[in-house]
């Protein structure tokens, strides 16, 4: 059977069913966290804004798996949409290789703007691993398009990552948890890679570089545990029993990752494979909580549950998701470019007044990073009221 019929007939009861809401609802709230944690405006933030300093995991941590997690998701939903609308294999392999080069090469200006110095340009990146990942897996989802094929991927994926990383030699270090310590810093095999191609002003931290390649092996089954989502959120089950099973998935995953901590800790910045499993528990779970508050009531009601606040303002986000996750970027990069007087920069200028009126640092930093939030949401709304979706 050809990719095209494997992908149509799986698929083919559910190629007219509408757009789950929750996807889009988690995708904006997903962007919505990145870009308060990408600009909270200082060092005294809530830890819930802020990043694990190496091992651990903290709710910022969760975002972009998440994200990922949603790549995946993704790729089933529209895949089998344009399989059922005509599309060839050919032309679906054109699309995914066109996609994959736009996201690598706008992860490029996001990490380069406004200077792009060759001589520090930074290859590595949330877009383009993002690109990376969506290149491979739906590559290989057309090749095979089962959920067995997907999941036997995924698991590979995370044993051989773990395998790598706990037991082989890194260079000129020795055997990590005998020679060296399990997941140090600078001495583990990707940040090892990850100097022997680039030079330090090439990597993000200097020394090793959190969306590294060899860590995109894992991040490739964060893509993976989307696309089995993706997979059975297409199955002939009822809504309810699709949520309860992600649900289920979702406790099962946490714990799973939870357990391996122990093993093999939860890194983000090393995406290891404890943290593939324990973040995307937690993605499960927040798709099945946002179907059920949106998409099931609905359904329950036989009609469209009237639009609240919250909905339309991360529908807003979520429609659009690349776009504002751009801006916000480009954004940041030109408030922090644009100097006001020497020694001071307009990002600092614009805060100045908020840390002065609200002492308590972490609240400051929180109203700074929701005002910048609201500057990135605004432009989006004006794109979502006239339907005006940007497609990468």
């Amino acid at each position: 059977m050809s990719a095209e019929a494997a992908l149509t007939s799986s698929s083919a009861p559910a190629v007219s069913a509408p757009r789950l809401q929750a996807i889009d609802l988690l995708r904006g709230l997903t962007i919505g966290l990145m870009i308060m944690a990408n600009n909270n405006g200082g060092a005294q933030a809530f830890g819930m804004f802020k990043h694990a300093d190496w091992n651990g995991c903290t709710p910022t941590d969760l975002v972009f798996p998440t994200f990922l997690f949603l790549v995946g998701v993704s790729i089933v939903l529209s895949t089998t949409s344009r399989i059922g609308h005509g599309a060839t294999r050919t032309s679906l392999l054109a699309h995914i290789l066109r996609r994959s080069v736009i996201l690598y090469l706008l992860g490029i200006v996001v990490n380069s703007y406004p200077h792009f110095a060759l001589d520090t340009m930074r290859f590595y990146g949330v877009l383009p691993r993002i690109a990376l990942c969506y290149l491979v897996v739906a590559s290989l989802y057309l090749a095979r398009p089962a959920w067995r094929s997907t999941l036997a991927l995924m698991v590979t994926a995370l044993i051989s990552y773990w395998l790598l990383m706990r037991f082989v030699a890194v260079p000129g270090s020795g055997v990590p948890g005998r020679d060296v310590p399990l997941l140090d810093p600078d001495r583990n095999l990707a940040a090892w890679l990850d100097r022997r191609i680039f030079t330090a002003a090439h990597l993000y931290e200097g020394t090793r570089d959190p969306e590294g390649l060899l860590s995109t092996l894992p991040a490739l089954a964060t893509t993976w545990l989307g696309l089995l989502t993706g997979i059975w959120l297409r199955s002939r089950h009822t809504l309810l029993r699709k949520s309860a099973v992600i649900f289920l998935a979702g406790v099962i995953c946490v714990l799973l990752g939870a357990l391996w901590n122990v093993d093999f800790p939860i890194n983000k910045k090393l995406w290891t494979s404890s943290y593939v499993l324990f973040a995307g528990g937690w993605s499960l779970l927040l798709l099945a909580g946002l179907m059920w508050l949106s998409d099931l009531q609905s359904s329950s009601r036989d009609a469209e549950v009237p639009s609240a606040w919250w909905r339309t303002a991360l529908l807003v986000l979520g429609t659009n998701a690349i776009s504002v996750y751009v801006w916000s970027e480009l954004l940041a990069s030109t408030l922090w470019w644009i100097p006001v007087r020497a020694g001071l920069k307009l990002q600092q200028w614009l805060e100045a007044p908020i840390l002065s009126a609200i002492p308590n640092g972490a609240l400051a930093d929180l109203t700074y990073s929701s005002l910048y939030l609201l500057l990135c949401w605004l432009p989006a709304y004006l794109l979502y009221r006239r339907r005006i979706f940007i497609k990468v």
